[in-house]
Parts: C-alpha cells; sequence; structure tokens
C-alpha cells in the first residue's frame, strides 16, 4: 500500500486572471542571495518544498511526544550550564564552601561541587531544578506517549521498528536519569547505588564480574562517580538523541497517525502544514513547557542533597525514596520474602533480588518489543494502518494495557510501604502482605472491569448508528407506554464508529495433507494461536452491516409514522 497523501484543510487561493479573463501566471519571487547559496550547493528549495509543507494532524494526544522532546532540549541546555562547574570525582576534600552547616566536614568533590552550584554560583540552584524536574517530565512524557501509541494501535504495521525505537527510548532514558540521579554522591542517592549494586551481584554467574567492572573494584569503590559522568553527558545523550532522530525520521517518512473522522482515510492525513501554521504552534508549545519547567523550578524543592549530607556505606537514609520512574522496582524488592536463594556449587543464586528487579525489568521490556508482532499473530493482519483504534474497539489489547498498569501501580505503592505505615499509623507487614495480593488480584479486576467497558461502548456505538441518538424529547403512544425519540446521526459521524477493521478469529490450520504427512507451512496457524485469537478477537461486538442500516432507519420511519402524544 502507498504511503497516505497529505490533505491540508485550507481554502485554495482563488487565480489571478487579467481583464479579460484569462490567467496571468504568479509573478518569482527572487531568492536571497544567502538562500540561492545554499540552494545550488545542497538543494534547499527542494528539501524546504518537501518538508515544510509536511501535514501533521491536530489532536492533542500529539502533544505528548512533543513534551517529551521539548523536556529533552531543556536537559540539554541546562546539563551544559551544569557541566561547567560539576567535577565528576570522588576524592576526598575538606568542605569550605558557603553552607556552614556543612562546613569542615570531609566529603567528595562532587558532593561538594554540587553545594558550590546550589549556594555559590549565581542562578546555580534554579538550574539544578530545573534539570531535575526536566528529567522527571522527560520520563513521564516517554512513559504517557508509549501508552498513548499502544491504546490506540499506532505500532502495528508499519510501524513496528519506530515501537521498538520507543521502547529503547522508554529504557535509555531510565538510565539517564538514574544515571544523573547518582553524580551529586549524596547519601539519598548513595542509598540507590548500594540498591543498584545488588541488583547486578544478584545476576547468576556473572555478577560479581560485573559489579568489579561497574565500580571499579568492590563498592562503592573510587571510581563510580566518573564513569557514571561520562555515561551520563556523552554516552546516554548520543543514544537517545540518535533515537530521537530516528523516530522523527520514520515518522516523516510513514507520515504521521491520525485517529477517524470524517475525509479521513487510510490513505491520507488530514491536519495542517509544518510551516507556518504547526512550526508557530510548535515553537509556542515549547516555551510553554520551558516556562512551566522554570516555575517548578523555582517554587518547588527537588533534591535538597545539603539536607541528606555526603554518601556513607555505613549509613541509609530514613523513608528513602528513589525518583518515581524507579519505584515500581523498589516495591517489587520490597514485595519478596528475603532469604529465597539456592546454592549450587560454589555460587549463590539470590531469587529473591534477581527475579524482582533485573527479571521483572527484562520481562517488561521484552514484552512491549514483542507485542507488536504477537497481535499481527493473533489477529493475522497483515495490512498497514494509518488509521488509529478506538481504544474500545481493541477491547482486549486495552484490558491488557490497564491490567499491566494497575500491577505496575501495585508495585509503584508498596516501593513507599513505609511511609504508607507511619503517615496511617498501620502496620508495614499488613501494608507489605496486603500488597502481595492485590499485585496478583488488582490485574485480574482491572482487565475484567476494562473489558466489560469496552464491550459496552462498542454495543453503545452500535446501538447509535443503527437507531441514532437520543433526543432528549419522551414521547407517549396511544396504549400510554413512553418512549424516547431518536434523532438520526450525521454520516460522518457513522463513518468514524464504524470504520475500524474488524477482525475475525482464526481457525486452526490442517497439520496433515492427504497422504498423512505432516505440512511444513510457515503461515500455518497453530491449535494454541487459535485458541488465543479467539480469546482476543472472539467476543468482539460486531459491526453493523449496510443491510442492518437500511432496516433499522427504515424501521424508524415507519415508527414515526404512528400518532404519539408528547408529554
Amino acid at each position: 500500500m502507498a504511503r497516505p497523501a497529505e490533505v491540508v484543510p485550507t481554502p485554495a487561493a482563488p487565480e489571478p486572471r487579467d481583464t479579460t479573463g484569462a490567467t496571468v501566471a504568479p509573478p518569482q519571487r527572487a531568492m536571497p542571495r544567502g538562500t540561492t547559496w545554499l540552494d545550488e550547493r545542497v538543494g534547499l528549495a527542494k528539501l524546504g518544498k518537501a518538508g515544510l509543507r509536511k501535514v501533521f494532524p491536530d489532536h492533542w494526544s500529539f502533544l505528548l511526544g512533543e513534551v517529551a522532546l521539548y523536556a529533552f532540549v531543556v536537559l540539554l541546555i541546562t546539563g551544559i550550564f551544569l557541566t561547567i562547574w560539576f567535577r565528576p570525582s570522588m576524592a576526598e576534600i575538606e568542605y569550605a564552601g558557603t553552607y556552614e552547616l556543612m562546613r569542615g566536614r570531609h566529603v567528595s568533590e562532587a558532593f561538594a561541587s554540587t553545594l558550590d552550584i546550589s549556594f555559590d554560583v549565581r542562578g546555580g540552584l534554579l538550574v539544578r531544578q530545573i534539570h531535575h524536574w526536566a528529567a522527571l517530565l522527560f520520563v513521564a512524557a516517554v512513559t504517557a506517549h508509549m501508552l498513548r501509541v499502544f491504546f490506540t494501535g499506532a505500532f502495528r504495521k508499519p510501524r513496528e521498528v519506530n515501537w521498538l525505537i520507543g521502547v529503547g527510548l522508554m529504557a535509555t532514558s531510565l538510565i539517564a536519569g538514574f544515571s544523573g540521579y547518582s553524580l551529586p554522591d549524596d547519601l539519598l542517592s548513595g542509598t540507590g547505588l548500594r540498591f543498584v549494586d545488588g541488583l547486578i551481584r544478584s545476576i547468576p554467574v556473572i555478577g560479581t564480574w560485573a559489579e568489579f567492572f561497574v565500580f571499579g573494584g568492590q563498592f562503592p569503590g573510587e571510581l563510580l562517580i566518573s564513569r557514571l559522568y561520562m555515561v551520563h553527558i556523552l554516552l546516554v545523550p548520543a543514544i537517545i538523541l540518535g533515537l530521537i532522530s530516528a523516530h522523527l525520521a520514520l515518522v516523516v517518512y510513514h507520515k504521521h497517525t491520525q485517529f477517524p473522522g470524517p475525509g479521513r482515510t487510510e490513505g491520507n492525513v488530514v491536519g495542517y502544514p509544518l510551516f507556518p501554521v504547526y512550526m508557530a504552534k510548535a515553537g509556542g508549545f515549547f516555551f510553554i513547557v520551558f516556562g512551566a519547567l522554570i516555575l517548578m523550578g523555582a517554587t518547588l524543592s527537588i533534591n535538597q542533597v545539603w539536607l541528606y549530607g555526603p554518601y556513607n556505606p555505613a549509613q541509609v537514609t530514613a523513608g528513602s525514596q528513589p525518583d518515581w520512574y524507579m519505584g515500581w522496582l523498589e516495591g517489587a524488592l520490597r514485595l519478596i520474602p528475603p532469604g529465597w536463594e539456592s546454592h549450587w556449587g560454589g555460587t549463590t543464586w539470590t531469587w529473591a533480588v534477581f527475579l524482582p528487579g533485573v527479571g521483572l525489568m527484562g520481562l517488561l521490556f521484552t514484552v512491549l518489543a514483542l507485542w507488536p508482532f504477537v497481535e499481527a499473530k493473533l489477529t493475522g493482519d497483515t495490512s498497514e494502518h494509518h488509521l488509529l483504534d478506538r481504544p474500545r474497539n481493541a477491547p482486549t489489547r486495552t484490558a491488557l494495557g490497564v491490567a499491566g498498569m494497575a500491577c505496575y501501580g501495585m508495585f509503584w505503592i508498596n516501593g513507599a510501604n513505609d511511609i504508607i505505615a507511619t503517615q496511617f499509623n498501620v502496620s508495614l507487614n499488613a501494608v507489605t502482605v496486603a500488597i502481595r495480593v492485590l499485585v496478583f488480584v488488582a490485574p485480574v479486576i482491572a482487565f475484567i472491569v476494562t473489558r466489560r467497558i469496552c464491550l459496552s461502548l462498542q454495543r453503545a456505538d452500535r446501538e447509535r448508528v443503527l437507531h441514532g441518538s437520543e433526543s432528549g424529547i419522551l414521547v407517549r403512544d396511544p396504549e400510554g407506554g413512553y418512549a424516547e425519540a431518536h434523532a438520526p446521526i450525521s454520516q460522518e459521524e457513522a463513518f468514524a464508529l464504524t470504520q475500524h477493521k474488524q477482525y475475525e478469529p482464526l481457525e486452526a490450520s490442517e497439520t496433515e495433507d492427504e497422504q498423512g504427512v505432516r505440512r511444513r507451512d510457515p503461515n500455518a496457524v497453530s491449535g494454541f494461536t487459535a485458541r488465543m485469537s479467539r480469546w482476543f478477537v472472539g467476543d468482539d461486538v460486531r459491526k453493523p452491516t449496510a443491510a442492518e442500516i437500511e432496516e433499522a432507519h427504515h424501521h424508524d420511519a415507519s415508527d414515526d409514522d404512528k400518532p404519539r402524544q408528547l408529554v
């Protein structure tokens, strides 16, 4: 299928004509000298004509990706400022800066430079807090953007590669956030590093070697901050920048997806051109995001390292909590009873740390990466998709997504089980046991309830197409019965409610031919795949056919002829 064409909903300008009525060719504008020089060498006019007229649809949910992009730009700007004064060294010095409560204590150069940025560099504390808030917003926007893509089916053919890039971007953003969070070498970030040290050592067979490689020896070592600094300002930003560039390039190549509506098909894009409309809107939105981050950095204090003090391996901060995007792993570790381990040969396999930490994270990103291919296998769909799904029209997918969010939420809440216990004056063990149950029960309840809601909404859409919308007027027939009159919906709305593709459950293929020889067909459907397909799409409410719509409209028209008494 050819890539969708672009449709710009702007009225065409009238052609200029002379006094005789003949069409006059518009005058050709001369290009500025500098532009001509570039055009002769790099084809600027051709690139500009193709790029500046690129059409983008207009919907609020598409701004989630833009928020992530703009937050990354703010991270780069503020990160350059912080790099000038930060000293990535674990060498011990005596603090002699402005903060009197810490003066005279032995701290690392990294911690001392963080205090200097906060108290001695003009605007340093503001930039530090903007940088931290932008990091949190970046991860949140990437996560929300991926959820939008998942629930609307924007990962389907031909965008599977872009989905994989998004999964990689999400994983890399976690590394970027955690590596930057650990650079100040304060007691809270050091507690987080102890957490990561335990995860690394729990990896079977190679855990100890990996720990020595990362920390340059036993924890905490003397090289970790300098290594994290290199990762945080060079390696990870370069990877993120490359992934974002590849992501945007594929968006331009495939054209943007769009929600169903009047005039929107799989073969076009309805929206506004990049220049001047979308460029002006995007530029304004960037300054809104930047301004909101500045406001948050100026009024909402975060990561007050001077309250925690320098890192000491013998100490742990009371009620320590990681940034929100690592809270779910913290909660998963707190759910597993300690002491769950095996001893094979000369090695110890610490399942209580490895499975909820390394294993759970690996499971999450593996499931996310494989999902587009799993769904294509269950539906047997090999066609291209440029129109998005309404979440209700994919009830099982939507229910699975909400169930995953419920499971994530239980882990995330348990990451603060000690805070919950102290603030609500309840038993810590009671909170942990309750969430151990809910982490299995809540996703099941969320799946059932969400799927039922989606199927009910599908039935409501079907009834709306067949019988129209409620008019709000009650009528009484001669027998005394009451009913509400329905008004027919427009053809545009009917199209939007019925344009989605309807899938039939797959049937299992014959495994043997007439001679009893086992078939070797790569496109064969196994019995397991057929059963899973029936579970995935078998309960979807069928769209009304053209004959059903015509019969329903004829029936409604005949009912209108009956005498009724208005109430």
